[in-house]
């Protein structure tokens, strides 16, 4: 890629506004991967910002102009021109196009996650936990086999570990955002475990359930820990700066989860992050955990847990 490319430009300055948690961690990735990541984010982010009215992640006054179905119905046309191999109007569809066909990415990915914003479009609560796997791996299980295929992943074990790990990081998403989410009008828990807690879906942001909603939370993040776990199986498939970078990047969410799991029904009075000293640990551990799955990791066999959702048909 040429150090006059201004696409590439684009992209990192919209990773580095966009997400500084993911910018660090994709800093650890070798040169090649590290743009290649930038690229897929930059359409990723574009998206998300398209679907909720927002400019990397803040609300631009978009919704007031348009409604949300049209800028949907733009984002599957201007993606599948591009998949196609017609000439992009937008430099994220430039990066878009360009990571797809450097690393055959299959087009049922992208085409994919823009299904996980259609729900989100359509208003889409979820009946059953089944029902919430679905919804994430649309919009978060997709972008890990897109960065699989982008660190040389080929083989179907590996890119459902790469999957669960999309998983997992949508539900700490969740489990930190429920309440801004409830007075967006969103919600994602499983509705049959708000009704089994005795939380009204619609009083979701009703600080008297706070109670009861950190306990359906605290359920949410330890299916989340499931899927956290399944991925780290697949760090030993992985190149060593990949495996680091990946490794820094679960370690990172999961901190999120454990600062929500410690708040309990204070969890919400403020957003739960990560301070930079401890973001600075998980590098650390992370590279230890790379060093061992790189080298004792691969020696050891790593069966795939029977138990954990898939979706069909097969990734490959």
């Amino acid at each position: 890629m040429s150090p006059q490319d201004d696409v590439l430009d684009r992209c990192r300055v919209i990773i580095r506004e966009g997400s500084k948690s993911f910018a660090q961690a994709a800093g650890l990735f070798d040169r090649e991967t590290r743009a290649a990541a930038f690229l897929l984010y930059a359409w990723c982010r574009h998206c998300d910002d398209q679907i909720d009215g927002e400019h990397l992640g803040y609300k631009n006054g978009a919704e007031a102009c348009d409604d949300r179905g049209a800028r949907l119905a733009r984002l599957y046309d201007e993606t599948r021109s591009v998949l196609r191999g017609e000439a992009p109007r937008d430099p994220v569809f430039a990066a878009l196009q360009r990571v797809v066909t450097r690393y055959a990415i299959p087009e049922r990915y992208p085409l994919e996650l823009l299904e996980g914003f259609a729900m989100d479009v359509d208003g889409r609560r979820h009946p059953n936990l089944d029902d919430l796997f679905l919804y994430c791996y649309h919009v978060a299980g997709t972008v890990g086999l897109m960065m699989a295929h982008i660190m040389g992943v080929r083989d179907e074990w590996t890119l459902q570990r790469a999957a669960d790990l999309g998983i997992a990081l949508q539900m700490t998403n969740i489990a930190r955002d429920v309440i801004d989410d409830a007075r967006s009008g969103r919600v994602y828990l499983p509705l049959c475990w708000l009704e089994s807690a005795g939380v009204p879906a619609e009083g979701l942001a009703d600080p008297a359930h706070r109670s009861a909603l950190a306990t359906v939370v605290r359920q949410l993040l330890a299916e989340a820990d499931r899927y956290y776990h399944s991925a780290a199986r697949g760090l030993s498939r992985l190149p060593f700066r990949s495996a680091w970078a990946v490794a820094v990047a679960r370690g990172v969410y999961r901190e999120i989860g454990k600062t929500v799991l410690r708040r309990g029904d204070k969890a919400w009075d403020e957003r739960a992050i990560v301070p930079k000293h401890r973001k600075l640990a998980q590098v650390g551990r992370g590279l230890l955990v790379a060093c061992f799955t790189s080298s004792v990791g691969r020696l050891k066999s790593a069966p795939r847990p029977d138990d954990l959702w898939t979706k069909e048909p097969s990734l490959d």
